[in-house]
Parts: C-alpha cells; structure tokens; sequence
C-alpha cells in the first residue's frame, strides 16, 4: 500500500493550478492506537491532507506545523499537524472527555470557535535563529473553509478547498486563481469552481488524481488535446509517516529535570514513564538506566 502523496496540475490556458492529496498508508499509521471518535478522525485527517499540501511549498530544509487550539470547554482541546520539507508527517488529536455527541456537534462547536479558538501557524528553517509564528482565527464552518480563510490571506489569492477524511484515507482537492487567470480566460475561475463544487466525498476519497480531474473537468482536458495548451499533470510527490523513536532526546529531557527530582520520581514511582504524545509512544527508565544517565553527565 502506498503511503500517501501529492500531484500537482496546471490549467495553462488558465493561469490556474491545483493539487490533489491523498494520503493512504501514512494516515492509516497516523491514527493507529489512538481509538478517535469518527467526528475526530476527519478533522485531524483533513487537516493532515491539507499541511501536506502547504508543506509541500516548502523550498528549503525546515518544518511546518499546524495547530487548532480550543479552550475550555470546547470538546476538543488540540489538533496538531507537522510535516517537513520531505513531506515526512506525525500528528494527533486531543480532546478533554469522550463525548457521545461529537458527531451533532458542528465544526466550530468541537474547535471552540466562538470561545476564541485559533489556527496557529509555526514554521522552523534551519536557516532562522527562531520559529516564526502566526495566529488565525477559526474563520468558516469547516476545516475547508479555516484553510481557505487562511490561505487567501497569506497568498493573497482565491483559492478553493474539498477536503474529506474516513479511516482509509484522507484526501484534498485544491484550486488556486493564479494572477493572469481573468486576463486568459473571464470565466475561467468561476466555471472551474463550479465543477469542482459538484464533488461528492466518495469521489474525492477513492478516486486517482488523472481519474479525478477526468470526471470533474472533461472539457478542459479536451482542449487540452486539440491546443499546445491545456492540462498539465506534474509527478506525484509521496508523503509518508515518520515518528521515529529518539530515546536519546527524551533522556536529555529527564537530565533537564535534574538528580533530585529523577530520585522523588522514583521513589514514588519505582520508575520514570514519560509519554511522547504526538507519536503515541511511552519511554520507560528504572532505577539503573536514570544512575547511569547521571553518573555520565557528571563525568562530561
């Protein structure tokens, strides 16, 4: 199965180019062992479908990541989302109690919305001394519309987003009117977005990219093969999952916490059990391990 990837196309008598995202394999390793109510599920999967298209844009080494944070007492407390510029990605979800009805509940009364709830942006280059940082409102009725909000203001372009997520795949179609694209063609935009809004979600969920643009833009990819210019199919890029274990950097962290706190821990404990959230994983140091990880810091 393959992990999950992005193809980019262009509507060169257009000037308006789009992306379709699908991620497999990578969203499927994402959620394992998480046990995310279905309403969650497709939040935190179609906010995966669409980091992935943004960090797709990435030109040098770095890392973006994406959080909806909800205060008290909306029902989820944090979405979370990173992907670098290998398209290599981790995420989760949070929520702060099972709550039988996630699923009446709309988009911006799970994400605290109208409680001041906020998309944050954080992008790290390992060319900058400091993350940058940016904070949005939750602005729309649905993960679509937040990125679209987000998005038009940071590009100052329209764009368009579907968006749809189950427990197999999480998938994205995007459009963007490009500067010339009035100039090419009047109606170009309005009669592309108008297709593009004819998208059923099984549509978007199990179809290929060339399937996909077949069905909703027969005649452009028509013209296409009567004109020197029509629609261009650029090569997938593969996105995939990597949370891999770095026992070395959670030992840094236990360091940082110093002998005495370790040694009230493990009195109390009879063992130091730090969780990595964001990869679903627990790291565990007995008695030994945390007296030699010291006995070594005393010697540096």
């Amino acid at each position: 199965m393959n992990e999950g990837g992005i193809t980019r196309f262009l509507f060169e008598h257009l000037d308006i180019r789009g992306a379709v995202v699908r991620l497999d394999g990578c969203w499927q390793a994402m959620q394992y062992g998480r046990q995310y109510e279905p309403a969650i599920a497709r939040l935190l999967g179609e906010m995966a479908a669409v980091t992935a298209l943004i960090a797709a844009q990435l030109k040098q080494a770095g890392r973006l990541t994406f959080q909806v944070r909800a205060p008290e007492p909306a029902p989820v407390s944090r979405l979370v989302i990173d992907c670098d510029e290998q398209l290599r990605m981790r995420g989760m979800a949070q929520t702060r109690a099972v709550h039988v009805g996630f699923d009446i509940l709309s988009v911006p009364q799970l994400l605290g919305a109208e409680l001041g709830g906020q998309l944050m942006l954080s992008l790290e280059m390992l060319t900058a001394r400091q993350p940058y940082q940016s904070y949005v409102p939750l602005v729309g009725d649905s993960i679509a519309q937040i990125f679209e909000h987000y998005l038009e203001q940071s590009e100052q372009q329209e764009a368009r987003l579907f968006l749809a997520a189950d427990t197999n795949a999480a998938c994205c179609l995007f459009l963007q009117k490009m500067p010339d694209a009035d100039a090419l063609d009047a109606d170009g935009w309005t009669r592309i977005a108008h297709l593009a809004a004819t998208l059923k979600t099984e549509e978007l969920l199990q179809s290929s990219p060339p399937a996909l643009l077949q069905r909703l833009f027969p005649e452009e990819i028509r013209y296409g093969e009567t004109h020197d210019k029509g629609v261009r199919l650029f090569d997938e890029r593969p996105v995939v999952y990597h949370c891999p274990e770095n026992r070395e950097k959670i030992a840094d962290m236990l360091l940082a916490l110093g002998r005495e706190e370790a040694e009230s821990i493990l009195l109390e404990q009879g063992e130091i059990v730090i969780k990595d959230d964001i990869c679903n994983r627990e790291y565990r140091f007995g008695r030994q391990e945390v007296a030699e990880l010291f006995a070594r810091k005393t010697l540096q």
